[in-house]
């Protein structure tokens, strides 16, 4: 009996993650793009309180375009 409860917690584990990466994929489908708008961590507070750089692209928190024109969409 006690297999069967592992089985179906297992089950519903992997149905529910298959659910997440579905939605990402619609969601990346449905976008203009498939770009996802605010990614950079340096526009967000809470990630970024000391106002540093993004690590990814150099992007400063008052700045509106990423600085490396090979990850920007636009």
């Amino acid at each position: 009996m006690n297999y069967f409860c592992h089985m179906k917690l297992a089950l519903i584990s992997i149905v529910l993650l298959g659910l997440a990466f579905a939605g990402i994929a619609i969601k990346i489908l449905v976008k203009k793009d498939g770009k996802f708008a605010g990614t950079c961590a340096s526009q967000s507070p809470f990630l970024n309180k000391e106002g540093e750089a993004c690590g990814f692209c150099g992007k400063l928190p008052d700045e509106q375009e990423c600085k490396d024109p090979s990850l920007s969409n636009s």
